[in-house]
C-alpha cells in the first residue's frame, strides 16, 4: 500500500509540475462556471427602461408614470424632448413616449388626450413590450374615467360633490389593483425553474468523464516507452502499480469538479455545508468508477490513438445515454440502454442531493453500483494488463 501511495504522489507531483496541464485543469471548470453563470445566473424577469418625455407634469401624467414605474422589471427615465429626439436619431434608443403639455388639464375637463410614441422601425422587441404595457396602463386610466362618469351620473341630484365621487372611486380602484379579483398564476411545464440545479449534475459528470479521454492515452504512452515495465522490475507489483495509477486518476478528476462545486457553492449559494459534502462524496465515488473504466481502456488499447478514440466513444455514449442534459423517459428504450452508463447513476445521486434535498442514504443504490464499477475496473484492468502484456508479478 505504501508503494502504491508513492506512485500516486509521484503522479500528482508530475501533474503539478506541468503548468500547462494544471492550468487547463483549473481554468476549464472556471470558464464553464462563468458560462453557466451567464446563462443561468441572471434574473429571468423582463427588464427594460422606459424613456418618457413629460411636458405636462400634471396629476394624470404623474399617475401614468407612477404606474409604469411600479411594473416589476421596468425602470422609468424622464428625459427632455430634445434628448429623446437625439437618442432616437442615433439609434441609442428605439422607442420613447411623449406626454404633451396640457395632458392632465384636458382629461380633468372631460376632454381627450394622447400619448405619442416615437420609435425607430418597430421599436424592437423590448419597445413593443413597453408599448403594450403603456397600453394597459392607459386603458386602466380610461376605465377610471368611465367609472367616475358612471358613478357621477347615478348620483346626480343627491348632493354628493364631484370631488368626493372622484376620491372614493380612486380609493376603491386602488384597493382593487392591490387585491385583484382575478389573478395570474405561472406554472412551468417540462422542467425545473432552477436551471442551475437542473444542469449542474450533468456538467459535473462531464468533467469526471474527461479523465477517460485524458488518462487512457497517457497510460498507453507510458507502456509504449517501457515506463510501466521498468517499474515492474522493482519490488512494485502490478496490483500496487495499478492502485497508484488508479488513485492518481481519481485525484485529477476530483480536483476539477471540486473547483466547479466550490464556485457554485459560493456564487449560487445552492448548497448547505452538509449537501456540499454529500456532493463531494458522490463525485469522489463517480471519479473512482470513471477511473476504473479509463484504466481498462488503457489496458486494452495498443496505441495512443486507439485509446483516445475508445475513450471518446465511451464518454459520448455515457453522456448521451445517461440523461446528462435531458430527461430520459423511464419506460423508453433509451432508459434501458442508459443503465449501462455511469452517468445515469451519478446524475441520479447528484439530483437526489442537489434538486431534491436528499442525503447519501437516499442515493445509496446508485452509489453502490458506482463503487462496484470502480472495484471491478481496478481488478479487470490488472488482469487485462497481465494477460495482454504478459508482464505481471
Amino acid at each position: 500500500m505504501k508503494r502504491a501511495l508513492q506512485i500516486t504522489l509521484n503522479e500528482v507531483r508530475l501533474y503539478l509540475i506541468d503548468k500547462g496541464d494544471m492550468a487547463f485543469s483549473i481554468l476549464l471548470p472556471i470558464l464553464t462556471f462563468a458560462l453557466m453563470f451567464g446563462a443561468f445566473g441572471g434574473d429571468t424577469q423582463f427588464k427594460a427602461t422606459a424613456n418618457i418625455v413629460n411636458e405636462d407634469n400634471g396629476t394624470y401624467s404623474q399617475q401614468i408614470i407612477k404606474q409604469f414605474d411600479a411594473v416589476n422589471g421596468i425602470s422609468v427615465d424622464i428625459i427632455s424632448a430634445e434628448r429623446a429626439n437625439t437618442l432616437l436619431d442615433r439609434s441609442d434608443i428605439l422607442i420613447a413616449f411623449y406626454i404633451p403639455a396640457g395632458f392632465s388639464d384636458a382629461l380633468a375637463s372631460g376632454g381627450e388626450a394622447e400619448i405619442t410614441i416615437k420609435q425607430r422601425g418597430n421599436g424592437g422587441t423590448e419597445g413593443q413590450i413597453l408599448a403594450s404595457i403603456l397600453g394597459g396602463i392607459t386603458e386602466s386610466v380610461n376605465q377610471e374615467f368611465q367609472v367616475n362618469r358612471a358613478v357621477a351620473a347615478n348620483l346626480q341630484g343627491t348632493g354628493v360633490s364631484g370631488g368626493r365621487i372622484s376620491v372614493v372611486t380612486q380609493e376603491i380602484l386602488a384597493q382593487q389593483r392591490e387585491n385583484p379579483s382575478v389573478g395570474v398564476k405561472e406554472t412551468t411545464v417540462g422542467g425545473s425553474t432552477d436551471f442551475v440545479n437542473q444542469f449542474l449534475p450533468g456538467i459535473i459528470t462531464m468533467y469526471v468523464l474527461f479523465s477517460l479521454s485524458l488518462v487512457a492515452p497517457t497510460l498507453v504512452e507510458e507502456r509504449k516507452r517501457g515506463t510501466l515495465e521498468r517499474l515492474l522490475t522493482t519490488r512494485l507489483g502490478v496490483g500496487e502499480l495499478f492502485l497508484g495509477k488508479f488513485v492518481s486518476i481519481i485525484a485529477r478528476g476530483f480536483v476539477q469538479t471540486l473547483i466547479l462545486l466550490a464556485l457554485s457553492y459560493a456564487v449560487f449559494q445552492m448548497f448547505t455545508p452538509l449537501s456540499f459534502l454529500y456532493c463531494l462524496v458522490i463525485t469522489l465515488i463517480f471519479s473512482a468508477a470513471a477511473a476504473g473504466i479509463g484504466i481498462i481502456i488503457a489496458s486494452l488499447a495498443r496505441t495512443q490513438d486507439s485509446a483516445s478514440w475508445i475513450a471518446v466513444v465511451v464518454t459520448m455514449f455515457m453522456a448521451m445515454m445517461g440523461g446528462t442534459f435531458f430527461v430520459v423517459d423511464a419506460n423508453s428504450v433509451l432508459a434501458t440502454i442508459g443503465k449501462f452508463s455511469l452517468n445515469t447513476y451519478a446524475n441520479d445521486a447528484l439530483k437526489t442531493v442537489i434538486s431534491q434535498g436528499g442525503s447519501l442514504a437516499d442515493a445509496w443504490q446508485p452509489l453502490i453500483i458506482l463503487a462496484a464499477v470502480a472495484a471491478a475496473g481496478l481488478i479487470i484492468s490488472r488482469l487485462l494488463f497481465k494477460a495482454v502484456q504478459g508482464a505481471g508479478k
